[in-house]
């Protein structure tokens, strides 16, 4: 396929892309727009690979591109609009007066690379970050006023800073580091078990539900545990029922869902496969970290700002959510990313 040349500092207008006719501004908010690229795409560990990039967009053409990216099993679709009125995985973040105001920005992200379970092969974090570069080049954009990156996202993100900081002002990564913690990739392996277990048992869907399950416990904190679940076990059916299974069992449900077995085997790999140097990255980069993160200890966030040297800076929460605080402590992450992006802008 054609390129639109590196020159270019903003979206293009054409009538239509990939096939899919190009939608106008909408009378009830900002354009939003979907697409795909397929691109050859040299992996690390994989070799060459034809891979499609499925990609999002709101906001006004000529508005500053901010690209945004979250854990393993978000996807292009930040926030409901008007063109694609579905709730999407960061609403709570995105939409008028936030940083991320689609009305102001361009907010571009896409579906990662093996996100449709059809790659069964290692994935890094360097394969999406040249990915990302080269959806970019395909849009007309020569550089993103920011890389929001949260969980994957923020390492993702790292990457692209290490590998294309010409493309690049600013890198905000929250609950995200230069490596994956043993503590971690241990609970990750044991998931990835479970996931084989029930593959071996005919039984798919279970692995990965308990997968997910699994995960839960990792992500949240025992003290958000002991508000939500203070409650004494049950006898049902003649077996033993803690409070908190209901809500374990409805989350793996719900990710069963949505994920094919191998996106998610190959994705929670890509998180262990991950290693940046900090010194390696090149652009003004703000870690946001949580204490109580378990996940993504605030020890590594700190060696990670060390690294970064005058480039870093670093903020902590303080929040019962643990690694998913993203999630929930929206308007102060919103803060964060207020003065995150008039930094950015000042930078232009």
């Amino acid at each position: 396929m054609s390129y639109a040349s590196p020159a270019l500092n903003r979206l293009p207008e054409p009538s239509s892309i990939d096939g899919f006719p190009f939608p106008s501004t909408q009378d009830d908010g900002p354009r939003a727009l979907r697409g795909e690229v397929v691109v050859e795409l040299a992996m690390r560990h994989a070799g060459t690979r034809a891979v499609t990039l499925r990609y999002e967009l709101q906001g006004p053409a000529g508005a500053p591109v901010v690209f945004v990216a979250g854990g393993i099993s978000a996807h292009r679709h930040l926030a409901a609009s008007g063109v694609f009125a579905e709730s999407g995985w960061l609403n709570e973040l995105v939409g008028a007066d936030r940083a991320l105001d689609p009305s102001q920005r361009q907010l571009l992200a896409f579906d990662f690379v093996g996100a449709d379970g059809r790659l069964d092969a290692p994935i890094d974090t360097a394969d999406q970050a040249d990915a990302i570069a080269r959806l970019l080049s395909a849009l007309g954009v020569a550089r993103l006023e920011a890389f929001v990156g949260y969980s994957y996202g923020a390492l993702v993100g790292l990457q692209f800073a290490v590998r294309h900081a010409e493309r690049l002002k600013t890198l905000v990564a929250v609950s995200g580091a230069h490596r994956a913690h043993p503590y971690a990739a241990a609970w990750r392996a044991l998931q990835r078990r479970a996931v084989t277990l029930g593959q071996l048992q005919c039984a798919d869907a279970q692995g990965l539900s308990l997968a997910r399950q699994f995960a839960m416990l990792s992500y949240r904190t025992p003290e958000e545990f002991g508000e939500r679940f203070d409650a004494a076990p049950e006898i049902v059916n003649g077996r033993v029922r803690v409070a908190a299974e209901d809500y374990l069992d409805a989350a793996g449900a719900q990710y069963v869902a949505r994920t094919p077995v191998t996106a998610y085997v190959r994705l929670s790999e890509s998180i262990d496969l991950h290693r940046v140097d900090p010194a390696d990255v090149r652009v003004p980069t703000l870690v946001v970290a949580v204490e109580g993160d378990r996940l993504v200890p605030l020890s590594d966030s700190v060696s990670l700002v060390e690294g970064l040297g005058t480039l870093g800076q670093l903020r902590v929460l303080r929040s019962p959510y643990g690694h998913d605080a993203f999630l929930k402590e929206t308007d102060r992450i919103d803060s964060i990313l207020t003065s995150a992006l008039r930094a950015a802008g000042d930078l232009a």
